[in-house]
């Protein structure tokens, strides 16, 4: 099993989870990987929970990550983050955007932004924490937040020789290629 890799990604629906995760797997496949993919997107069209689990090695039997077992972790939304801990090992990287989407009791008044999530998770495993949204936003367009955490992920797993501009043109929509490329390019330099 040390062979395989396991990598978690968490969000809120509507943040481009899914798509990061296919373009990652796309890449790994073509790599000469064995890769298998779980996605859970429950209620993900109203702001619910979405995560996706990637595992990669030589040869995979089971898209599943178990509690303990994430050695990556990427944090679309910071909420999300401390849903997800469990599953990291304690040596994990957990790259986290500095984000948060208030849930449906938060906008109601009937609950609070948990604060103190950066600090406890620092605690827990290896983090590196930046603005995506910030950064994509920068680029001009913020919903190239997703492919600013691609690519934080991707040096966080030491992958960054592979062909990530193909990879990305061939998945993202037509006519904003460079854009998620140069996205990816400022997600690798974040971190």
């Amino acid at each position: 099993m040390a062979d395989i890799k396991n990598i978690l990604l968490v969000g809120v629906g509507g943040q481009g989870t899914i798509l990061a995760s296919k373009i990652l797997s796309a890449a790994l496949v073509d790599s000469g990987y064995d890769v298998k993919m779980s996605e859970v997107h429950g209620m993900a069209q109203r702001g619910g929970s979405v995560t996706t689990q990637i595992r990669y090695g030589k040869k995979v039997y089971s898209p599943i990550i178990g509690r303990g077992e994430a050695d990556v972790m990427v944090c679309f939304e910071k909420m999300e983050a401390i849903r997800w801990i469990e599953f990291v090992k304690p040596d994990a990287k957990v790259v986290i955007n500095d984000f948060e989407i208030p849930s449906a009791p938060i906008l109601v008044g009937s609950a609070e932004y948990p604060q103190g999530i950066i600090e406890e998770l620092s605690s827990k495993a290896e983090v590196s924490v930046f603005e995506a949204a910030k950064i994509a936003k920068e680029l001009g367009n913020p919903k190239a937040m997703n492919i600013v955490l691609l690519g934080a992920l991707v040096k966080a797993l030491g992958l960054e020789a592979m062909d990530w501009d193909r990879y990305i043109s061939e998945n993202v929509k037509k006519g904003f290629e460079e854009l998620n490329i140069r996205a990816f390019r400022a997600g690798m330099d974040a971190i």
